[in-house]
């Protein structure tokens, strides 16, 4: 083979290799690699969730239900005490061996993650989220699918990136292309699932993170519409306004709605304040609650989604509707709270739903035949909840438009949800349930600009390669030989593979020409003469390792808590062995803040 067609494969080998994708991925921008994991992301959290989905519908309508997979309303008075408790000893016997950080699951953990460790999930919680979670909702706890499949398909998407060692803030991307994925093909709402990743998990908005993050959803999309068909999560009635003068009523359900959302936010930052509880006791507690409630109200067991499509038919009266609502906020903020692996998101329109029901009833009685059809303010009230729990008005919004295919909602449901969102924020002070809950156990986010701005980019994007590795203690022709390759920086090594400073070349260049202006070649018992390098003139700075994955923030928080002035990007080539790939200064992490802000 010619040299110049050597030469080209070897060109295209390197840029089809795993470090050069890695490497491309450790960029701001890197869209070609990252559409590429988001199709595969969209497809292992569109299999997984469709797994929990069908495991849970599938023991409940074939083995534990007299009906369908959420006719618990079937079940005597005993039956539902009984079926918490029981599911509460088996949660509790099961896991109360492991950890406490082994027990976080949900957006919250995925939240948590995303702040304290760049994305990365570990596999034994996702294993508690699926497993846990599916025995929580066949039991009856009262709590959504929507939350484990978001840790699910975060976990998945985190793993994955995990296992092909790619840089920490590519992680950060497919976590949010799994928790899209996971709302998407829930709810078969792929923009809903878009917004919320961005709006609820990322709080991020740029055009590198949207575009992976709009292909996974509609992966995953296209993955459920497939096996399980292009019908909505639920009923809906062709809805519309029946005039403007409505408006009042609907400011006046936006905020009796704004009140519920911050009640039930308050009840589940109380319940998590009983974190310090033994997990088995906090099981049970939530077991009790919800077993007590459901003798009453059997409705608040499991997903609830049939009361919704109840509600929506206006087949549930006003005080089994207002009851719900309590029984709801209560037996779900237990079950979120006290830490058993259900999601809030469900609650939440189910919540709204029975809320908006009972507000469109009692408008019906207040002017007759002149308000909207109930199924109107259902919906309303499902947005509306949501958006106000979650502050999230934009994925709320998306949410009612594409369950409902209804561009004539938009106007009211805008409206309702700006006013529940202002009135839980505004009067009472509340955050999202997952950040005001992250605040109870201390935990501070999102983060400020500037810090997600340098979580956007791995150090290898930044590091300069221009290094060599030279012995404290060495000949000065070794010496001369380092520098042939005109390098910026000089790694010192003490010993075999440990470096403790840096130094600038051009100071070991000087001297080295000084010293043979002096005494060219002067040798000692026959023997080159060694050269200290610590002994000579020069800018040193003193060396921490960081690995090659981390990002540009992660550098720079251990450049401002140790005592490190540099930072040596490695990555382990073989067992203890972890080569030096480059170096990185605060100066470098000025330049590129300065440069890409």
């Amino acid at each position: 083979m010619p040299v110049d067609q050597q030469a080209s494969a070897l060109r295209l080998l390197e840029h089809i290799s795993a470090d050069f994708f890695r490497h491309r991925l450790a960029q701001a921008e890197a869209l070609p690699q990252l559409v590429i994991l988001a199709v595969i992301t969209g497809f292992l959290t569109g299999m997984v969730i469709l797994l929990f989905r069908i495991a849970i519908e599938y023991i409940l309508g074939h083995w534990m239900l007299p009906g369908d997979s959420e006719s618990f309303e079937l079940l005597s008075h005993l039956e539902r005490l009984l079926l918490p408790l029981c599911g509460a000893l088996v949660l509790g016997i099961g896991l109360s061996w492991l950890p406490d950080r082994s027990l976080r699951v949900g957006v919250f953990h995925v939240i948590e993650r995303l702040s304290r460790h760049q994305g990365r999930l570990p596999s034994r919680n996702a294993l508690v989220q699926f497993f846990g979670g599916i025995i929580a909702l066949i039991t009856g706890f009262s709590g959504g699918r929507e939350g484990p499949a978001v840790h699910l398909g975060a976990a998945s998407s985190s793993l994955l990136g995990q296992a092909l060692e790619l840089p920490n803030n590519s992680i950060r991307t497919l976590v949010a292309c799994g928790s899209a994925a996971a709302i998407a093909g829930s709810f078969n709402t792929p923009l809903a699932g878009v917004i919320f990743a961005m709006e609820v998990v990322m709080m991020d908005y740029t055009i590198a993170s949207f575009i992976p993050v709009i292909v996974s959803a509609v992966t995953a999309t296209l993955l459920t519409r497939y096996f399980i068909g292009p019908d909505a999560a639920f009923l809906i009635a062709p809805i519309q306004m029946q005039s403007l003068l409505e408006i009042p009523y609907v400011i006046f359900a936006g905020l009796i709605i704004g009140c519920a959302a911050a009640a039930f936010i308050s009840a589940v930052q109380i319940f998590a304040r009983l974190a310090h509880w033994p997990f088995w006791l906090r099981a049970l507690f939530a077991g009790a609650i919800t077993g007590l409630a459901a003798i009453t109200v059997p409705e608040i067991m499991g997903l609830g989604y049939d009361t919704v499509n109840g509600a929506m038919l206006g087949q549930i009266g006003l005080v089994t509707l207002l009851a719900i609502v309590v029984f709801k906020i209560l037996a779900s903020a237990a079950a979120v709270g006290l830490g058993i692996p259900v999601g809030i998101i469900g609650p939440t329109f189910v919540i709204g739903a029975a809320l908006g029901g009972a507000l469109g009833i009692i408008g019906e009685m207040l002017q007759p035949g002149e308000a909207a059809f109930i199924g109107l303010y259902v919906m309303l009230g499902m947005a509306a909840m949501m958006a106000a729990v979650l502050q999230a008005p934009l994925a709320a919004l998306m949410a009612v438009l594409e369950l409902t295919a209804n561009p004539n909602l938009i106007l009211p449901a805008m409206l309702i949800v700006v006013v529940a969102t202002m009135v839980t924020s505004v009067v009472f002070k509340q955050k999202s349930v997952f950040l005001s809950t992250l605040n109870t156990l201390g935990l501070q986010y999102p983060p400020n600009p500037v810090t997600l701005h340098l979580q956007r980019a791995a150090v290898s994007a930044i590091m300069n390669r221009d290094v060599v590795r030279v012995p404290s203690r060495c000949a000065e022709e070794e010496a001369r030989e380092a520098l042939s390759s005109s390098p910026r920086w000089v790694a010192v090594e003490v010993a075999p593979g440990e470096i403790r400073s840096l130094l600038n070349a051009v100071d070991l260049k000087a001297f080295l020409d000084e010293r043979e202006e002096q005494h060219a070649a002067k040798k000692k018992d026959g023997k080159p003469e060694e050269i200290d390098l610590y002994g000579i003139p020069g800018l040193r700075m003193d060396t921490a390792d960081i690995d090659y994955r981390a990002t540009i923030y992660e550098a720079q928080e251990v450049l401002k808590n140790g005592n490190a002035e540099a930072l040596c990007v490695r990555r382990a080539s073989a067992p203890l062995i972890r080569r030096v790939l480059g170096v990185i200064t605060q100066a470098d992490i000025d330049n590129y803040r300065d440069t890409t802000a």
